[in-house]
């Protein structure tokens, strides 16, 4: 006998019993918007992770796992009368619509893109430049829908709805990339390595003047540049970092194993030791392939 195959009216029930007081489960009846969001952020790097190991066997329960957070928010949202699944649903689908008009001409999912054009014949520019615009007046509207905002306070600006709870160096990319795209911007990546080494050099500056605070703060500067340039070379730059912290810890394991198998213990080691079987580990360290970077959405 085979396994009854489930679909989503089936995962809508089954979040609603559970958040049942009375026949639900204890822990998932404490549980509000606020304590559910570490584990949505904890669930998209868990996706993110699969795929960057190519476990496709495992990325059917990530994704499940982080659909789940969106099921757990719409189930708050229907409980408070705010908005369910169904809505979320519609205003996605809605929104998609709205800013795929080369796709949809007419907004609706009957529409489609006139048959001989394919998809190669429209220019990536242009499509870039239309889904800037539409979600520019999306900011606005939202703005001038905000209580209590005035004309002036209505004026959305292009970083608006990046979120803040971004991994830092996200939302750098983010932040630079949006100024780029209406000209703030370096004219070639030659630009951006003069303000790293121009940041660099303040760092050095303040590590000379004793001033440890604002080598900090330097720090951060440098870092925002350095994001710059990845975004200048289409990279990610969480997508880089995650590759050189894979290929630190490929390496250091080789360190550690190399001196457990001489006996000698690892505190006892000693850099020059150290270094030695680190760079042993880079000889024989093999690239990893990565995932292509692709463009992300604006």
């Amino acid at each position: 006998m085979s396994k009854p195959r489930y679909d989503l009216d089936d995962l809508l029930e089954l979040m609603a019993v559970l958040r049942d007081t009375d026949q639900g489960c204890p822990w998932d009846v404490k549980q509000d918007w606020d304590s559910i969001v570490p584990h949505t952020l904890e669930e998209a790097y868990e996706v993110a992770d699969a795929i960057e190991r190519r476990a496709w066997d495992e990325l059917p329960g990530e994704l499940g796992d982080l659909l789940f957070q969106v099921v757990y928010y719409s189930q708050f949202g229907a409980e408070e009368g705010r908005f369910d699944f169904h809505e979320v649903v519609h205003v996605l689908t809605a929104k998609m619509l709205r800013r795929h008009p080369h796709v949809f001409p007419d907004g609706t999912l009957a529409s489609r893109r006139p048959p001989g054009v394919s998809a190669e014949d429209i220019e990536t520019r242009q499509v870039h430049s239309r889904w800037e615009s539409l979600k520019a007046e999306e900011r606005a509207e939202r703005a001038s829908d905000t209580p209590g905002a005035s004309r002036d306070s209505a004026a959305a600006s292009v970083l608006d709805d990046v979120p803040r709870t971004l991994p830092a160096l996200s939302r750098a990319a983010k932040l630079s990339k949006r100024a780029a795209r209406v000209g703030f911007d370096w004219p070639d990546a030659h630009g951006v390595l003069a303000k790293i080494r121009e940041e660099l050099d303040e760092v050095e500056q303040a590590l000379a003047e004793g001033d440890r605070t604002h080598a900090a703060e330097e720090v951060g500067d440098l870092l925002f540049a350095v994001t710059n340039l990845a975004r200048t070379l289409k990279a990610e730059p969480e997508q880089c970092l995650r590759a050189t912290n894979a290929k630190f810890e490929r390496r250091f394991r080789h360190v550690e194993a190399a001196l457990a198998a001489a006996e000698v213990p690892l505190q006892e080691a000693g850099l020059e030791a150290m270094e030695r079987h680190w760079q042993d580990a880079k000889r024989l360290d093999t690239p990893v392939q990565e995932p292509p970077q692709g463009e992300s959405r604006p």
